[in-house]
Parts: structure tokens; sequence; C-alpha cells
């Protein structure tokens, strides 16, 4: 079974190009850490292309979150801005990146306006 992180990751990947990032470029590392163990996911950002790996190497971004927090993020049940000022997710480098890719994660169910789900489009 893929967990939704491997889900969300996986289709960036596919996508290969996002509009919503069309005028953006840099890389973000997710350092998702549970006690001594860390997943890392590398995500290129070229002006909208896109390349995700799985790697840990240096990045514009690095953001830190417990792979529970970063599940609830990527299935709408949590907001990456609210668990930023909380504490539970940290950011080093370049912020930006993280809220022009936080446009990407799909908002509660009960949320209105325009965001995207993996692989459909919320109206």
């Amino acid at each position: 079974m893929v967990d939704a992180t491997t889900r969300f990751f996986e289709e960036l990947d596919r996508r290969g190009f996002e509009p919503l990032l069309a005028k953006s470029s840099g890389t973000l590392r997710f350092d998702l850490h549970e006690g001594a163990q860390t997943t890392h996911w590398l995500l290129e950002i070229d002006r909208g292309n896109l390349q995700v790996r799985q790697e840990d190497r240096e990045a514009d971004t690095v953001v830190g979150s417990p792979p529970r927090l970063f599940g609830e993020l990527v299935r709408g049940e949590e907001n990456a801005i609210a668990a930023l000022l909380r504490g539970d997710m940290t950011v080093a480098g370049d912020l930006r990146l993280l809220l022009q890719v936080e446009r990407l994660l799909p908002g509660p169910p009960s949320s209105q306006g325009p965001r995207r789900a993996f692989g459909r489009e919320v109206l």
C-alpha cells in the first residue's frame, strides 16, 4: 500500500509541469523525521517544470516535518502555514518557495475556492 505522501510526490513528478509554479524556480527538500530515521524528498522546480527524487542533497529550502503531519498536509487535513506558525514544521532557506508549493496542497474538505487535489481540480 502506497501512503499519501508517496502518492503526492509521485503525482507531482508525473505532472511534469505545474502552471501554478510557472514563475518559480528552485529546489525544496522535505525531510520527514520519525525518531532516528529521516526520509528525504527533493522537489526541483524550473519555471513550473517539476522533478521529484528521494534524495538528500542541498536545496534552496528545507522543510522539516514528522511523516504523520506531512500526510495530513497532502490529504488536506492540515494547513501548512498553520503548522509552521505552531512550530510543528520547520523551514530553513527561501520561505517563498514553500509558500508557492503550498498552493498545490489540497485544502480542507470544507474549504472554498480553487485548490488542487492530486490528479483533479477542485473548483
